[in-house]
């Protein structure tokens, strides 16, 4: 409760408004009435406070706090624990050339959170001026995809949620 009240008094001082787009909002509530499916929200990453903003409009909307899943950027140590904290994955350092025992501990966990019905949130941070996923993108939508191929789910409902600001930030 003390976070809840201490988010609303810090988003109050950053954004004059805050309007949630209605239809957007009936399909994530339509996509999370959906029994035995994990969500995995796939967002763009447009500022620093995109994974505070959403996991929190998520959570006021009933559908519990996402790990959000974080790439490559970097962050102080001090934000990163407090992340961390929060529910934040991050990938870890060598991640791309390393694949053993780091690799499969992520992938175990990533399976065990979507396997205990968690929503997660990946944001599909794009290099400027490319259409593709960045490479931290990729990685974690792969980690997705093998839980699903390897059956320790199901499947998974990829859900798209967009944030947009008059001014970022």
């Amino acid at each position: 409760r003390l976070c809840h009240w201490a988010l609303l008094k810090l988003l109050r001082c950053l954004f004059l408004s805050l309007q949630l787009h209605r239809g957007q909002l009936e399909m994530v509530l339509r996509a999370s009435s959906t029994p035995g499916l994990p969500l995995v929200f796939l967002s763009t990453h447009k500022s620093r406070l995109d994974g505070l903003l959403l996991s929190f409009l998520l959570f006021s909307q009933g559908l519990g706090v996402p790990r959000v899943a974080v790439g490559g950027q970097p962050c102080s140590p001090c934000l990163r624990a407090l992340l961390r904290h929060l529910g934040g994955i991050f990938l870890p350092a060598g991640m791309e050339q390393d694949k053993g025992l780091l690799g499969a501990v992520l992938t175990t966990y990533v399976e065990e959170v979507l396997r205990s019905q968690q929503p997660l949130l990946i944001f599909l941070e794009e290099p400027p001026g490319s259409l593709q996923p960045s490479a931290a993108a990729q990685q974690w939508l792969a980690l997705v995809y093998r839980a699903v191929r390897s059956g320790a789910i199901p499947d998974a409902l990829l859900v798209p949620v967009g944030i947009a600001y008059d001014l970022v930030p």
